[in-house]
């Protein structure tokens, strides 16, 4: 079962409003909304990966369940944001009230994108007519299945991967229902965190829906919706006008993973796109079937992959809501691995095959319009240990440190060390100390790679070297989609980022322990190294500016060698304290 797309939905092209100022005006006190949502979270929430690592989405939607704002957050969860919202609007069409909570995560019936990611959805009335909803969606620290912290790369069926909710009223009309908040907490390694975590998110939308219900209440009811309704109209003009000024034509691009999870093969995914006047249509035919791992995608997670691809592309200037999409048709064959049919796990689809359905596109894109084109993000090779902590508590601890380079764009080289790519940056990599003082570890190296960014006038991010030990019995998962060939593609002319390493010793003996490139195993003490993957240059190195070259020899991102042999720079002395030539 599926939800409606945006692309299902009426059009609104045209709205009663008069006062271009105030339609602005409305889209930034909106977006205002967001960002308060997220200063809560982010103040009130008891787990790292909120309060430091940033990993949730606050957003807005109007009465239709389209989303109108999403400005805190990260793009792949907001994105496909309006599945979410629609499928409680089909669920409780009926039954829904001021004062009522839902609670959401299922891929499959629910609008979800992968089940870590709860979904808190609070209804907006003004007076006794639905007016909005204000959402937020957050990535629990574990959810149960086969794995502490929710990755089970062991997974051959949803089923393996956590409790699955569907559309669920978790506040009924301002009451909390105790036996279903049992019942969550109840089914999770980290309750203590789960709680704070649950409380955090329903206290967010509850600011969000007093602030957006403020709103309505100084435009009134009817001309709030007709405002709502503008600012979709707005998305979707300025969308349709930046595709129209583009060729019409087809153009193909893919992205080819070298695993399923449990052994070597290309798993490919293709896009084709298609510019008809002002429209664009992303079809995935000939994409490889769904896999036997949890790298496949629900049809909501892969709208917003390709939202993602788009909003990278296209000028900022653009809004990000519903209405810019609905210039955009998705085709997505049931049974691939972006339309994956159940019960096929997919814990790791915000992540893979997002990225990959990402690529495709802007490879693709690339081929119209080169100056635009984005250059591949290193894929992430690091790993997570969840263990045992004080008072028989669970602790899970991400290894967002050793984090992948970004791509390159014109203009701009890539970001050194950042969250993967279908964040955009979004998410935040957390402090050392406060990780040290968090967690039973020790994190010894952390500096940028040396040769690994892939070279171009604008440069791939570089990656890092991390060193972490962690002294502790865990449950480590592996993700090593980045470990066995170079990720980051270059574009225009530009260079590959440097391969990925991940490598795991015993902490007494020293001895390697053996990894796969997806893998579960319970380890004792332990020393953890990565070479994280380079992304991807932008451009021809030999135009890349020659102060540019020196600064990168300086700040150890580039050899005096490279610098000489890739962008034809010579460098006196091994910190380039003298630029000669070029």
């Amino acid at each position: 079962m599926t939800t409606a797309s945006p692309t299902d939905q009426t059009a609104t092209t045209s709205s009663p409003v008069d006062d271009p100022v105030l339609l602005a005006i409305v889209q930034r006190q909106l977006d205002h909304i967001s960002l308060q949502m997220g200063m809560v979270m982010t103040r009130t929430a008891r787990s790292p990966i909120f309060s430091q690592s940033h990993d949730f989405s606050c957003f807005l939607s109007n009465a239709r369940g389209e989303t109108v704002a999403q400005a805190d957050g990260l793009p792949i969860h907001s994105g496909g944001g309006g599945f979410a919202v629609r499928a409680v609007l089909r669920d409780f069409d009926r039954d829904i009230a001021p004062e009522d909570v839902f609670i959401l995560s299922d891929p499959y019936v629910a609008g979800g994108n992968h089940l870590p990611d709860w979904t808190i959805i609070r209804p907006v009335f003004a007076g006794d007519v639905l007016a909005g909803f204000c959402t937020n969606r957050a990535h629990q620290s574990d959810i149960g299945g086969g794995a502490a912290g929710t990755y089970n790369a062991a997974a051959t069926e949803i089923f393996h991967e956590g409790i699955r909710l569907p559309v669920l009223k978790l506040v009924d009309r301002g009451e909390l229902r105790d036996d279903l908040w049992r019942f969550l907490l109840l089914n999770s390694r980290c309750p203590d965190l789960m709680e704070g975590d649950l409380g955090a998110m329903l206290g967010s939308t509850r600011i969000g829906a007093e602030r957006f219900a403020a709103l309505i209440a100084q435009l009134g009811a009817d001309r709030a919706a007709a405002y709502l309704d503008a600012v979709l109209a707005y998305g979707e003009r300025s969308m349709r006008q930046a595709i129209a000024a583009m060729p019409d034509g087809t153009w193909t691009g893919s992205d080819v993973s070298d695993t399923d999870c449990f052994r070597s093969v290309d798993v490919e995914t293709r896009a084709t796109i298609t510019i008809a006047g002002d429209t664009l249509t992303v079809d995935f035919v000939g994409t490889s079937p769904q896999i036997r791992g949890f790298k496949n995608s629900g049809i909501a997670n892969t709208h917003s992959a390709v939202y993602v691809a788009l909003s990278a592309f296209f000028d900022k200037s653009i809004p990000r809501n519903e209405g810019t999409y609905r210039a955009v048709k998705v085709l997505a064959p049931e049974g691939t691995v972006v339309n994956a049919r159940p019960p096929a796990p997919m814990t790791m689809n915000t992540v893979y095959p997002a990225i990959d359905i990402m690529n495709a596109c802007w490879r693709a894109l690339a081929q119209v319009d080169s100056d635009r084109a984005c250059a591949g993000w290193g894929k992430m090779a690091y790993t997570i240990s969840a263990g045992a902590a004080r008072a028989g508590r669970v602790f899970v601890m991400y290894h967002w440190h050793a984090s992948s380079g970004g791509g390159a764009v014109k203009g701009r080289d890539g970001f050194p060390s950042t969250s993967h790519q279908a964040t955009l940056g979004g998410m935040t990599i957390p402090n050392v100390e406060t990780y040290e003082q968090s967690y039973p570890c020790r994190i010894h190296r952390q500096e940028f790679r040396r040769d690994a960014a892939g070279p171009g006038e604008y440069r791939g991010g570089c990656g890092v070297d991390y060193e972490v030990e962690v002294d502790a019995v865990t449950e480590h998962s592996v993700r090593g989609e980045g470990a066995r060939k170079p990720t980051g593609y270059g574009v225009v002319g530009g260079g590959s980022g440097a391969k990925g390493e991940l490598h795991v010793y015993d902490l007494a003996s020293g001895a390697e322990i053996e990894t796969a490139q997806y893998c579960m195993q319970t380890l004792g003490p332990k020393r953890v190294t990565v070479r994280a993957p380079g992304g991807g240059g932008w451009g021809d190195p030999r135009k890349r500016s020659r102060g540019a070259v020196l600064r990168d020899v300086r700040d150890g991102i580039v050899s005096p060698e490279a610098a000489l042999e890739v962008y034809g720079v010579e460098v006196a002395g091994p910190t380039g304290s003298d630029l000669r030539g070029g």
